[in-house]
């Protein structure tokens, strides 16, 4: 078994979009996916690119991706990397490929040198949860997450003047 793990290319959008649309389905939220293979190259490829990503690969076949994005510590003062999304499709799962690629961001965090890596995981994912505390990770409890979309974002940004 040969496993791959490296930065998405441009042509890679098109099938990034279809595991995308797979976690998705996964999660229960197809309805919210917006994104387009012209978005998702404008995100990872364009003039100021706001993420990268990481392909797995296992034995040539598409396995798995990580988006990530940096975010910034006032507390710390400086820069942490957020694991957006960390996907295996289920044929490859139970083979390491998930691990490899939460590792593979956490370098690139460590090379960046951030001082945080975070992440959100759905409360019914027992699976999810289990291996994230495997690794060292720990349920920030005693934080509520907050999220405005679309709709509501214009609606608020439209009220500064």
């Amino acid at each position: 078994m040969e496993i791959t793990i490296r930065p998405i290319r441009p042509e890679d959008i098109p099938s990034l979009l279809e595991l995308i649309r797979e976690l998705a389905r996964f999660e229960r939220l197809e309805r919210e996916v917006e994104a387009t293979a012209e978005s998702l190259h404008q995100s990872f490829f364009g003039s100021q690119p706001v993420a990268g990503a990481l392909f797995a690969r296992c034995d040539g076949e598409e396995a798995g991706y990580a988006i990530y994005f940096f975010t910034f510590s006032s507390f710390l003062g400086r820069s942490g990397i957020w694991l957006e999304d960390i996907y295996v499709r289920p044929k490859f799962r139970k083979r390491g490929i998930g691990r490899r690629l939460l590792e593979a961001v956490a370098k690139i965090g460590v090379d960046r040198g951030c001082g945080r890596y975070e992440w959100i995981a759905l409360n019914w994912n027992e699976r999810a949860l289990d291996f994230y505390q495997g690794v060292g990770a720990r349920a920030m409890k005693e934080w509520v997450w907050h999220r405005i979309n679309p709709a509501e974002l214009r609606r608020l940004g439209a009220r500064e003047k």
